[in-house]
């Protein structure tokens, strides 16, 4: 009997008993455009690259050549939290740079995206 009357209520309670959270993390170091622009190919030096940008990320060889990677991951997260049902929605961009390097030590090559600026808390779980 005591529990029909207390249903509509602790019904209510869990009704109202929700939240939202909204959480943003980040991995690697801010990519400078000015560090990017200065290098130039063919007569930027490996040291000069590492003196504007510190030690990559990543190092990799390939058929002779150093290939520095730089990095850096934007993710944000809006969730609807519930009692019995949660949803989140995880969106990450990334900013990227990889510096060529060859043989004789001078950079080759040098590739960048920049796609961190725009990225938005997205709310709604399901669609655009």
């Amino acid at each position: 009997m005591i529990f029909h009357r207390s249903l509509p209520f602790l019904m209510a309670i869990g009704l109202l008993i929700h939240g939202c959270a909204f959480s943003r993390g980040t991995l690697g170091d801010d990519i400078r455009s000015e560090a990017v622009s200065s290098i130039k190919q063919g007569t930027t030096t490996k040291a000069e690259v590492l003196a504007l940008l510190g030690a990559p990320d990543r190092l990799l060889q390939v058929n002779g050549r150093d290939v520095f990677q730089y990095y850096r991951y934007d993710a944000k997260v809006g969730s609807l939290l519930l009692i019995v049902l949660n949803f989140s929605r995880l969106s990450i961009k990334s900013d990227d740079l990889f510096v060529i390097v060859n043989r004789e030590g001078t950079v080759e090559e040098v590739m960048s995206s920049k796609r961190t600026d725009g990225l938005e808390f997205r709310f709604w779980p399901f669609g655009e």
